[in-house]
């Protein structure tokens, strides 16, 4: 069993759209670790509004998720948030991750890939769909958990 290592000052998680796997991904980590790191969210793209079915299944642990606004790498500088200033870059799609390490080439930023499943196309029922949305959340709970330590507790 590998030890968790420490928790970085800033971490960006990104995906494809910035509706899904990141923005759960930025919300369950501030849940976990709290204000111990600076932690965001991006995707490639900013063409949807935050993932009906992603809040549905964080509010279930308590993660507040519905007042998320989605963002791209492109529209990071507007926020004044700049690639260069992370410790780390945690890449939950593939795509995300060729353009994160394209973008930090010049910079001694660390980008890891975790491949988390995207979980949009899959279940036909609502009940379906919410089933693979919760294994997606408890695969990013899973990865935060082993790369930085901590216990998730859940709201009850």
């Amino acid at each position: 069993m590998s030890v968790a290592e420490p928790l970085p000052q800033s971490i960006l998680f990104c995906c494809d759209h910035n509706a899904v796997r990141s923005p759960m991904a930025e919300a369950i980590a501030k849940k976990l670790y709290g204000a111990r790191a600076y932690l965001q969210s991006a995707g490639l793209k900013n063409d949807l509004e935050i993932d009906g079915f992603a809040i549905a299944v964080c509010d279930e642990i308590g993660v507040e998720l519905s007042r998320h606004q989605s963002r791209s790498f492109d529209e990071m500088g507007e926020y004044g948030d700049d690639l260069s200033s992370y410790d780390l870059i945690v890449a939950l799609s593939p795509a995300s991750h060729a353009r994160a390490q394209d973008l930090t080439r010049p910079f001694h930023t660390e980008v890891e890939f975790w491949p988390i499943t995207d979980p949009t196309a899959q279940g036909e029922t609502r009940e379906q769909k919410l089933d693979a949305y919760r294994r997606t959340r408890d695969e990013i709970i899973e990865n935060l958990t082993r790369r930085f330590g901590g216990r998730f507790e859940t709201e009850e």
